[in-house]
């Protein structure tokens, strides 16, 4: 976990690293500063997070493109059927790649791109269900749907790029700047819940409903949040969205084992297809150019007999 053999605390630094992966502190000087003390660590938060509006700032950024993103998906599937919005809400997917091309500078290949969009189909068919019949009648309007979709589908590719690029473009610590990022969204949200259920909250108390469970959810959300910045900071939003397409899959494979759930055609033929779209994302790219030398040269040495 630590750079050579020059730190005379690697145990300690270890212990508090926890599940950092282990290119987290030897490629980063300052995240060991910060992680391997906890006066460091609070020196550390005073220094970015207090001490620091402008940060704080460019980290509210995503949290509230996060928050339209969500308002932006409730209203969509709103004034949507359910399957138009599944099929319609994995625009994100590609949207994601190209914001990535776009604002980081990356280059994708062909097969990548291929891969992006079977990747796209595959967690649609996975997550397929049949319209079902319903009486109940509601008043939809599709074009302010579609609208709100699209403005969806931005939002995600350009938060999720844009947390990435403030993540990669210094150096200080994924923790610290996980909290920047919370601290903003955390405002946000209490924002909207008050202004939403502000008197439910006034007579029953903020955490009325709160059970183990729901805290339990809670925790597993934080935690799984935590992993997503680490996958963010240390490959890509790409890979971030095919492996929460394999998620998807592992969720519903655990479903059919413990709840008895019954697998579809479209499950499986959508779980071919994300495996697939994996399988041809993590291909490393080939130079042709040597090949296509090599046929140029054949067809030379052809021409010249």
């Amino acid at each position: 976990m630590t750079p050579g053999g020059g730190s005379g605390r690697p145990r300690r630094a270890r212990r508090a690293c926890g599940s950092v992966p282990r290119g987290a502190v030897g490629n980063h000087g300052r995240p060991k500063r910060e992680t391997g003390n906890l006066g460091r660590f609070k020196a550390s938060l005073r220094e970015n997070v207090l001490g620091s509006p402008k940060e704080l700032m460019k980290l509210s950024v995503p949290s509230l493109v996060y928050a339209v993103q969500n308002n932006m998906a409730f209203l969509a599937l709103s004034n949507l059927d359910a399957a138009v919005y599944q099929v319609t809400y994995q625009l994100k997917i590609p949207c994601t790649a190209l914001c990535t091309v776009l604002m980081l500078n990356r280059t994708l290949s062909k097969l990548q791109w291929i891969s992006v969009f079977m990747l796209c189909g595959g967690v649609t068919l996975v997550q397929w269900k049949p319209a079902q019949a319903t009486k109940v009648v509601v008043e939809q309007n599709p074009l302010l749907g579609f609208g709100a979709i699209a403005i969806a589908v931005l939002c995600s590719g350009f938060a999720g790029v844009y947390f990435e690029k403030v993540l990669k473009s210094s150096d200080t610590s994924l923790w610290v700047r996980n909290i920047q990022m919370y601290l903003s969204g955390i405002v946000v949200t209490l924002v909207g819940v008050y202004l939403s259920d502000g008197a439910e909250i006034k007579e029953k108390g903020f955490f009325f409903g709160y059970t183990y469970y729901v805290w339990f959810v809670i925790l597993l959300a934080s935690v799984g949040g935590l992993y997503t910045s680490i996958v963010v900071k240390y490959t890509d939003n790409i890979m971030k969205g095919f492996s929460a397409a394999a998620a998807i899959v592992l969720s519903t494979v655990a479903s059919v084992m413990l709840f008895g759930l019954q697998i579809t055609l479209t499950f499986a033929l959508g779980t071919l297809l994300v495996c697939v779209s994996i399988y041809l994302y993590g291909l490393p790219r080939q130079d042709t150019t040597s090949i296509q030398q090599g046929e140029t040269d054949s067809k030379e040495r052809v021409i010249g007999v």
